[in-house]
């Protein structure tokens, strides 16, 4: 966990001497900072929330099978929402910012993570299960001491799923108000094509957002008990 949080802030380190280097002309380091920053918080509060609502609705359907489609569709209806459409569905009952951004991308993550929990459980041996049940186990215990642990690289696969494509779809908040390195992208797109380097600027840094924690994804995947080294 340690080394982690240090390959964390290294890269942070990294990401804005490596933004002010090659792109002068984003502005103070603060700015930068300040962007990359409302770019995480968005992206680590979208995942706990979409993490909250989706775990628990993907063990639901692998126990209720009747609820399995209509979840699974209903969380595949509001993926297809155009992203632009489903911020202005919500601007007129939450306003803009940092709200219907966090809203919108808890939307968006929903079906990853909810179909890879129902997969990875619906993947766990039979037999394992009833060794467990016959070793005198409790549903909620082979829930937690079996199955989930078991379905954890599944689930781990769809988180990683959400948060590239959080990251990605973040930098539309700064069109409606929130924070992002998106704030870059439009910066350099309102100054009529003169300011590219704002918008490389912005869609290097998202991209290599996504790539960090992807990697860092995996290396939290390689740590966890029971889960086979690659």
């Amino acid at each position: 966990m340690t080394d982690f949080l240090q390959d964390l802030v290294d890269f942070f380190i990294a990401f804005k001497d490596g933004i002010l280097y090659y792109f002068p002309g984003t502005g103070q380091p603060e700015r930068v900072l300040e962007f990359l920053w409302g770019h995480l918080l968005i992206t680590f509060v979208t995942m706990f929330f979409a993490i909250v609502i989706s775990v628990p609705l993907g063990i639901l359907i692998t126990r209720v099978r009747s609820l399995y489609e209509p979840i699974i569709k209903l969380a595949a209806m509001l993926y297809t929402v155009p992203s632009l459409a489903m911020f202005g569905i919500l601007i007129p009952f939450v306003g803009i910012g940092f709200t219907p951004t966090v809203i919108a991308l808890t939307l968006y993550s929903l079906l990853a993570i909810i179909r890879n929990t129902a997969v990875g459980i619906n993947g766990v041996d039979r037999a394992i299960i009833e060794s467990a049940r016959g070793m005198g186990m409790k549903n909620s215990q082979i829930l937690l001491q079996v199955e989930l642990p078991l379905a954890l690289p599944v689930i781990l696969a769809g988180i990683r799923i959400a948060i590239i494509s959080t990251i990605s779809l973040a930098t539309l908040g700064s069109y409606f108000g929130a924070d992002s390195l998106g704030n870059l992208i439009f910066e350099g797109i309102s100054a009529g094509g003169t300011r590219n380097d704002k918008i490389a600027a912005g869609a290097i840094g998202a991209t290599l957002l996504a790539i960090i924690f992807d990697y860092l994804i995996s290396r939290i995947e390689r740590s966890l008990p029971g889960i086979a080294q690659k």
